[in-house]
């Protein structure tokens, strides 16, 4: 028998137990989650060092000091946006998420009610957040220095850098929701190291636009779309690499993702 179909002398008046216990709507949830991600992210100092500092840095000291030759800001721009989004999306996100299982985080913010997607959407929700001071603030300091993009331009390029964030957001997942945080830590920092690096001797060596089997760097891929999003131009190469990557990332980390070290 229901609470309904209980006799009305024996029925409990609403606002007898204050608060009132019963869980909050997902919706909100999952916006709680996010915002104390986002604040977790900002308010640490790595986290700022390789989300904003080191993109920053690369920008200013690439137009002053232009290294690697005359390639404009066509190209410098999409390479720093392409080096954030893999700095917030795999790098921090992984690293973070491996110490998060290590410490028990997930788990006790499983045992609140939350379901697991809550928590990864949570998650989700805090690097967009990050990925937006990002933008305002890289976005801001190329214009000062010179950059200029089309409206059409600005948001095919923000859809681009989305895309891109989720893509590397998906490889964090599986990387920091399967692998030991020692392991973590080494790994995430290396690939992040070789995902820069090569990204810089392609843009050196090579046309971006057309960078043929170099697309299969997803950094690389990320950077040659866009540059021709902000050129309102499409990169089939570039975009079919990205897509391979998130589906593999989503795949292996719905496969292999723990809340638990």
């Amino acid at each position: 028998m229901t609470h309904a179909d209980a006799p009305a002398s024996r029925r409990i008046a609403p606002g007898t137990f204050t608060p009132d216990p019963h869980p909050a709507p997902l919706r909100s949830m999952a916006a709680a989650q996010g915002r104390l991600e986002a604040r977790l992210m900002l308010m640490h100092g790595e986290q700022l060092l390789l989300n904003i500092i080191i993109p920053a840095a690369l920008l200013v000291g690439t137009v002053i000091m232009p290294v690697f030759g005359d390639i404009g800001f066509g190209v410098i721009v999409p390479m720093v946006f392409a080096a954030a989004a893999t700095s917030v999306g795999f790098t921090g996100q992984a690293i973070a998420l491996a110490f998060d299982r290590r410490y028990g985080a997930l788990k006790r913010a499983g045992a609140s009610g939350a379901p697991p997607w809550v928590i990864i959407s949570g998650k989700i929700i805090g690097v967009l957040a990050v990925v937006a001071v990002q933008i305002l603030i890289l976005g801001a300091l190329a214009l000062a220095l010179g950059w200029r993009v089309s409206a059409g331009g600005a948001i095919a390029g923000l859809a681009t850098l989305l895309v891109g964030v989720a893509v590397f957001t998906s490889l964090g997942l599986y990387l920091g929701g399967s692998w030991s945080p020692e392991v973590v830590l080494a790994v995430a920092n290396l690939i992040w190291i070789v995902l820069m690096g090569t990204l810089g001797w392609v843009v050196y060596s090579f046309d971006i636009t057309d960078a043929g089997w170099w697309y299969l760097v997803p950094s690389v891929a990320l950077t040659g779309a866009l540059i021709d999003a902000f050129q309102l131009a499409f990169n089939a190469p570039a975009w079919l690499a990205l897509i391979g990557w998130g589906i593999a990332g989503a795949l292996a980390a719905a496969r292999w993702f723990r809340f638990d070290a």
